[in-house]
């Protein structure tokens, strides 16, 4: 299956973990490893009735044959990082690149206390902006010199270059979103660096011409947390009314809603060089459909919802997401 990247296609919140805790377990892949910003992202997936939550490891975690590998390019706290490990019982199977920048308590002082971050562009207080600001000074400590995670220190581009040379299945977990990127997304109001599949590559060390699959992951609405302008945004209470009133995983804020956006799926599509779709939360659109796993076994409205976005885009929708639950999914991968 080689090297596939998964991605969000708007502001974060797209359903991610769902989908790459899916694939995971489908295609069991020889290592997923996670790019992007740090512990500002939360990723969430279901496994029949128990609900996982991961800030720093990949979201293939509960595939016990799959290696977990975080890339240079993010922000690691160390605190929240082996609490996971633990948790999930990974101390065997878990890699950090030596070069990943540490969080510190006062890159998360600095970002919970700075007036501007705090109050104007509604940051999560994780500590990733001030800490990547440091970085980009050259005065962040790295993981290499962290004794507490010295046991799982390792070059993980060569790592993931291993088995690329051996054809071995590769997957590479995008955190945030699209228009959350520091370079193409609504500026100011985003994340610390950029977060589209080039760089996702960049954070964990592997070249373009690498990489056989993009996925981009768009939700069947769109949702942003924080600030920032979201075109065609709903009133707190259609958006209670529509049932797509939803909370961030890491902070708990109210996301702010909006229907689907062609023009914005378009820009993702061109900006990640996606090959295929996957969209999430189809019955929170349609309920009648909930939980189903066979294509022709969607309603007419929600099958002509998925075809719009086909001829609209130019590219499949592979996977469909269709309730909360890792397995409610519909697989239209060849």
């Amino acid at each position: 299956m080689g090297c596939r990247v998964i991605i969000g296609g708007f502001f974060g919140d797209e359903g991610k973990g769902k989908i790459i805790s899916y694939l995971v377990n489908k295609d069991n892949p020889s290592i997923a490893a996670r790019g992007g910003v740090g512990p500002n992202a939360g990723h969430t997936f279901v496994m029949g009735d128990k609900t996982f939550k991961v800030r720093m490891l990949p979201s293939g975690v509960l595939n016990k044959n799959t290696k977990l590998a975080i890339g240079a390019g993010v922000l690691v706290n160390p605190e929240i990082l082996l609490q996971e490990i633990e948790r999930f019982n990974a101390q065997k199977r878990t890699f950090i690149d030596s070069n990943c920048g540490i969080i510190s308590n006062e890159h998360i002082l600095r970002d919970s206390s700075e007036g501007y971050l705090k109050n104007n562009i509604g940051t999560t207080g994780t500590g990733t902006g001030p800490a990547n600001s440091d970085r980009a000074l050259r005065i962040l400590n790295l993981a290499k010199d962290r004794t507490e995670l010295k046991e799982y220190i390792t070059d993980v581009g060569l790592m993931i270059y291993s088995y690329l040379e051996k054809k071995e299945y590769v997957l590479l977990e995008g955190t945030q979103g699209t228009f959350l990127s520091l370079f193409h997304g609504s500026y100011p109001y985003v994340t610390s660096k950029d977060v589209t599949a080039s760089s996702i590559c960049a954070d964990v060390g592997i070249g373009p011409k690498n990489v056989d699959d993009v996925i981009v992951v768009f939700k069947s609405f769109v949702t942003r947390v924080g600030g920032g302008p979201l075109e065609n945004e709903l009133e707190r209470k259609e958006s209670e009314k529509k049932g797509w009133l939803e909370y961030g995983s890491v902070t708990g804020r109210e996301r702010r809603s909006s229907p689907f956006n062609m023009k914005m799926a378009k820009k993702a599509i061109r900006l990640n060089g996606a090959t295929t779709i996957a969209l999430t939360k189809l019955d929170v659109l349609y309920p009648e459909i909930s939980g189903v796993t066979e294509f022709n076994k969607l309603s007419t409205n929600a099958l002509q919802f998925v075809e719009d976005i086909e001829s609209e885009l130019g590219l499949d929708v592979v996977l469909i997401g269709t309730g909360a639950e890792m397995n409610a999914i519909i697989d239209r991968r060849k």
